[in-house]
């Protein structure tokens, strides 16, 4: 058994994510480690942020981490929100508010292109990093649609689909989702270890 701490607090991604592993994987998550203060996101880039998160968890724990950051990147606003998707609107990180805020950002402008980043840093036993990405590219629709899923999930349709995040069942999103794509290199990479 492999034991792995997942640096989140974030109920959602950890039910996301348990569903990626296979057997034998041990996952835990800050609660189980009893990481209960807020984690440092001062970085300017996903994937710095992805790094301190994971550094941080693996020097209090001592176990293998893996930390995620991930940023909705909007072509007509220079690829904001970014790496400050999950407090556009403010410190309170407020889904609604945040949809709210990008949707008003995004009156009068036709270019709807956008795109899904996540990085995942991984801590190993040896203390060595490892970045994996995975991305999803898609259209910000103008009204939001759909009841699964957090985040911008109800703005955002991707490439090949007719509904958005939020619309999808939780299985499809989960196969085709950017942190799918992210987990599935990083899976790829310990599973071979």
């Amino acid at each position: 058994m492999k034991n792995l701490v997942f640096a989140t607090g974030n109920s959602h991604k950890l039910q996301e994510v348990q569903g990626l592993f296979k057997e034998g994987f041990a996952l835990s998550c800050l609660k189980d480690v009893n990481i209960t203060e807020e984690i440092p996101e001062t970085a300017d880039n996903l994937v710095d942020n992805a790094l301190q998160k994971a550094w941080y968890v693996y020097k209090k724990c001592g176990i293998p981490c893996f930390a995620d950051d991930t940023g909705l990147e909007v072509e007509a606003l220079n690829g904001a929100p970014g790496v400050y998707s999950a407090r556009y609107a403010g410190e309170q990180k407020d889904s609604r508010l945040n949809m709210l805020l990008l949707l008003k950002n995004m009156t009068g402008k036709e270019n709807r292109n956008a795109r899904f980043r996540t990085i995942i840093a991984y801590i190993d036993e040896n203390a060595q990093e490892h970045i994996f990405e995975g991305e999803i590219r898609g259209k910000i629709i103008e009204n939001m649609a759909g009841e699964n899923g957090f985040g911008y999930d109800p703005i955002f349709v991707p490439e090949g689909y007719d509904k958005t995040f939020a619309q999808l069942s939780s299985e499809t999103k989960n196969k085709i989702s950017h942190r799918a794509r992210a987990m599935e290199k990083f899976l790829s990479y310990i599973n071979s270890k």
